[in-house]
């Protein structure tokens, strides 16, 4: 009965422990993911590679079952930034690439498909002996 008294203990105090150290360790990674956007940014690399280094870097600590999103990822780094606007005051002015305007994305790959279709059906009249200029 005191085993599993004990057993019953050790389970409590690691199921409040480990949530709370992951925690910590997550805001971490953002921090440091804003410190490695930031620096490049501020060094003067292209918003690209930036981003990708950054991003890596968070993934790769987080671990675990589930993926962080770029989105995840660049709402880390935008919070680490604000959360410490003094160290990273720098940077305020690269955060508006982390977020693109989602709608304009959207309209563009929409236009871009119908310019696809429409190219479709216009080739969709020309057969391949049309096509093929020397077949005789």
């Amino acid at each position: 009965m005191q085993s599993f008294k004990q057993k019953k203990q050790i389970f409590l105090i690691l199921s409040i422990i480990t949530p709370l150290a992951l925690t910590t360790f997550k805001v971490n990674a953002g921090t440091f993911g804003a410190e490695i956007f930031c620096t490049m940014r501020d060094g003067g690399n292209d918003h690209e590679s930036s981003w990708d280094a950054a991003y890596t870097y968070i993934k790769k600590q987080k671990g675990g079952i589930f993926k962080v999103s770029p989105k995840q990822a660049a709402s880390q780094i935008t919070e680490s930034v604000i959360r410490d606007i003094e160290t990273f005051s720098y940077c305020v002015e690269y955060l508006d690439k982390l977020h693109p305007n989602r709608k304009l994305l959207r309209d563009l790959k929409k236009e871009e498909e119908r310019k696809e279709k429409e190219l479709e059906e216009a080739n969709e009249g020309y057969s391949e002996e049309t096509i093929e200029r020397y077949s005789y």
